[in-house]
């Protein structure tokens, strides 16, 4: 890979993930549920700062982020026996706790014995040159600041996302594909925009060549190309491969001008385009520059790509299932650099369709995913009261390991091919 195809795998990789994300994170934001980091990148931080509640860092590694929201930890704040620096209130409330002790920093060391900063909000342990234990209260929003230097909100039980009811976590969880959805619409809007004009894969003549079938049949531009040897026509893509699969037999259209319907019949013509045989009569699509036709574009472009892609998906194992059907990082990067060599416009098409991809595979209904999620949720929301941890994790853990498992084998075929 060149450095163009670097920069755009990164940049296209970056924005999916970024964006899938931002889904997850502005939900639970909405829905109450604490985000104490949002991350761009993965790795050691470059950057960091906190606003209304969240610390948003950018990271070394421009790849991948997350959202880390209470009640999601893997690990505690704090261990037993851990040495911190604690600022206190006026009231005597600990509204910051600093773990970087032997750096520079305001606050009075103190050692820790047991703390609970989910419940009973509280830290036990001694005060520098004190021999006495002491308790001491912390406050709801306090501040932890880690070994990394970077300073983040307790996770008190009620900000927890488990502590959201089953909706609004199922929200949470359908936010992430839904904004890939909203990212492809943007993109492909946008493309709209950037093009001389766009088609709007109606079923419509733009121009007619010269000597060809349908400039011999009397076709003109603006033609409704209503149906084919009987067949309606509800697209260009459709008339065109009607055309293009004739083997060369004549057709009847049904054509639509000005208001009155009539038959047209013509023979295609067999051409070579790129070394592949195919059949053509000399028309192509109509064309719009004005803005309405540009945002349509936009929209029809987004779902006609979310079918294709649910079609590919619903098929995939249709015929036998094979690695070859899927592909990893290493493909999609292979596909990137090929893509970045046609220019950004096409860049632009590939990440949407990428999201799109992001979107549809995510909702899954396997665990460790988001459907997997939404499945859970619903079991709980027909169940009427939350499945048992064990059974929870347990599930979970099974549906990362297979996703694990798939990725791999899936990157080793990528690799092999």
């Amino acid at each position: 890979m060149n450095l163009t195809a670097i920069i755009a795998f990164i940049f296209v990789f970056g924005v999916l993930v970024t964006v899938h994300e931002f889904g997850h994170f502005i939900a639970a934001k909405k829905t109450g549920v604490r985000v104490r980091e949002f991350a761009i990148g993965m790795g050691p931080k470059l950057l960091h700062w906190r606003r209304n509640h969240t610390t948003y860092t950018i990271r070394i590694l421009p790849v991948g982020g997350y959202v880390r929201m209470a009640g999601m930890d893997e690990t505690p704040d704090l261990d037993a026996g851990q040495r911190v620096r604690l600022v206190f209130d006026a009231q005597g409330v600990v509204t910051t706790i600093d773990t970087q002790i032997d750096g520079p920093g305001a606050g009075v060391p103190f050692q820790i014995d047991s703390f609970d900063l989910s419940d009973a909000l509280a830290l036990t342990g001694y005060r520098e040159d004190e021999p006495m234990l002491t308790t001491v209260q912390v406050d709801h929003d306090a501040t932890i600041i880690d070994q990394q230097g970077i300073a983040l909100l307790i996770a008190p039980r009620d900000t927890w996302v488990q502590s959201a009811k089953v909706y609004q976590r199922a929200i949470i969880n359908i936010a992430g594909p839904v904004m890939n959805f909203v990212l492809a619409l943007i993109v492909f809007c946008l493309l709209g925009f950037l093009q001389p004009q766009v088609t709007l894969n109606e079923p419509i003549v733009g121009t007619v060549e010269s000597g060809m079938p349908a400039q011999q049949a009397g076709l003109r531009a603006n033609d409704h190309i209503q149906a084919v040897d009987g067949k309606t026509m509800r697209s260009w893509d459709q008339l065109a491969t009607t055309i293009s699969g004739s083997a060369g037999n004549k057709l009847s259209l049904s054509v639509k001008r000005q208001g009155q319907t009539r038959t047209i019949q013509l023979t295609p013509k067999q051409v070579k385009v790129d070394g592949t045989t195919t059949h053509l009569v000399g028309i192509t699509p109509k064309t719009y520059t004005d803005f309405g036709a540009r945002l349509k574009y936009g929209i029809l472009a987004t779902g006609s790509t979310t079918q294709r892609i649910w079609y590919a998906i619903t098929h995939l194992f249709s015929g036998g299932f094979s690695l070859n059907k899927l592909g990893g990082p290493v493909s999609i990067a292979k596909t990137t650099s090929t893509v970045a060599k046609a220019g950004f416009l096409n860049v632009l098409v590939y990440m949407a369709m990428l999201s799109i991809n992001l979107g549809m595979m995510n909702l899954i209904p396997i665990p460790a995913l988001d459907g997997g999620k939404l499945l859970l949720n619903l079991i709980e929301a027909i169940w009427r009261r939350p499945l048992p941890e064990n059974i929870e994790n347990a599930v979970t853990v099974a549906g990362a390991a297979f996703m694990v498992v798939l990725m791999v084998a899936v990157t080793i075929n990528d690799l092999l091919r």
